[in-house]
């Protein structure tokens, strides 16, 4: 058993062994790397177009329409309803379903709360509009 007091001396390093490591470091990254060639827009950020020059031949020149292109735009300006066919975080639930769940129905007084007036609110009323109309003629 070692003494407290002294200190144990660590090991050199041993490039070859180092070496040996790094290697099977790198291996096993170039087995999981996937070479991505195929590139695109982010269809996530906004595209803002600029106008070309009035006299340059390369801007005015008329290229083909790339329609992978044109339909991801498309699809990054619509609405995430038209998106998505569920709702993809939690604050796009409320409102994801904006269509009622039963038909209206106004004779079905369960349902269909309409304003009721009294002779107080009538009266109300016709004083307010009356207010009104002196202080626009005013």
């Amino acid at each position: 058993m070692a003494q407290a007091g002294q200190k144990q001396e660590k090991e050199p390093i041993n490039i070859v062994h180092q070496n040996a490591i790094l290697c099977e470091t790198i291996k096993k990254e170039n087995k999981s790397q996937k070479l991505y060639t195929n590139y695109s827009i982010n269809p996530f950020k906004k595209m803002y177009t600029l106008t070309g020059k009035p006299n340059s031949l390369h801007d005015s020149a008329d290229g083909e329409e790339d329609d992978n292109f044109l339909r991801i735009i498309k699809r990054s300006y619509q609405e995430p309803v038209n998106k998505y066919e569920f709702p993809q975080t939690e604050s796009q639930e409320v409102g994801w379903y904006h269509k009622p769940l039963i038909p209206e129905d106004r004779d079905d007084s369960r349902l269909h709360f309409p304003r009721h007036n009294s002779e107080i609110t009538k009266y109300m009323d016709a004083a307010w509009r009356q207010k009104e109309q002196q202080e626009n003629l005013q």
